[in-house]
């Protein structure tokens, strides 16, 4: 997919130093906010839940490789920007907060379906660990497979609130996964479960 690479790169660091405090979840979000309007730059800081130095990086990245637009109104999503994010929505549906269960482990859960990615997921691992790298508490992974959704690892269903929950909010198809990304903050469930389900892609 090409715009797995393009995110990787503008989440490289580009000079001796410290690495970017952002990762490719944050610019993919970023993308996704400025492409709903102009924003200015403290607004888009909160939103991602950073500071403003590491807004003006990540958008000076941004601008370098030609992703969003900046005016006196605020930056907002370029043409290019706009087709990175359609070929991301085509694999990882548009998110929703979700609810506490035993199956998730913190205040604050986000879910995101990824088309196509259960024959990918191992144990969930490596989602939980790249949640957990982006500050939130963890990740809860569910496969669809042969009709019946599987938390892997531990390879039973969810439990029924969280069910109901995946099938009123998602279209789910043979293969396709879901990542919910848990923490003590909204941002921090919503960046974990962005982590999560670029890990898939």
């Amino acid at each position: 997919m090409s715009f797995k690479p393009l995110l990787r790169r503008v989440a490289e660091k580009t000079a001796p130093g410290r690495s970017p405090s952002y990762g490719e979840a944050r610019i993919l979000r970023a993308l996704e906010i400025t492409s709903e309007g102009c924003i200015g730059r403290a607004s888009l800081g909160t939103r991602l839940g950073v500071g403003e130095g590491v807004v003006r990086t990540l958008t000076r990245r941004l601008i370098s490789e030609g992703l969003v637009d900046v005016s006196t109104r605020g930056i907002s999503t370029s043409k290019k920007g706009q087709k990175l994010l359609k070929e991301a929505h085509a694999v990882i549906a548009a998110g929703v907060e979700a609810p506490s269960t035993e199956d998730t482990v913190g205040d604050h859960n986000y879910a995101l379906l990824v088309r196509g990615a259960a024959p990918r997921v191992r144990f969930g691992v490596e989602q939980r660990d790249a949640a957990l790298l982006a500050g939130a508490r963890g990740a809860t992974t569910i496969v669809f497979r042969k009709g019946v959704a599987i938390i892997p690892g531990i390879d039973r269903s969810p439990v029924p609130p969280l069910m109901t929950f995946l099938e009123e909010h998602f279209r789910l198809a043979e293969g396709d996964a879901v990542v919910i990304g848990t923490g003590d903050a909204a941002i921090d469930a919503e960046t974990g479960a962005y982590s999560a389900a670029l890990t898939l892609v």
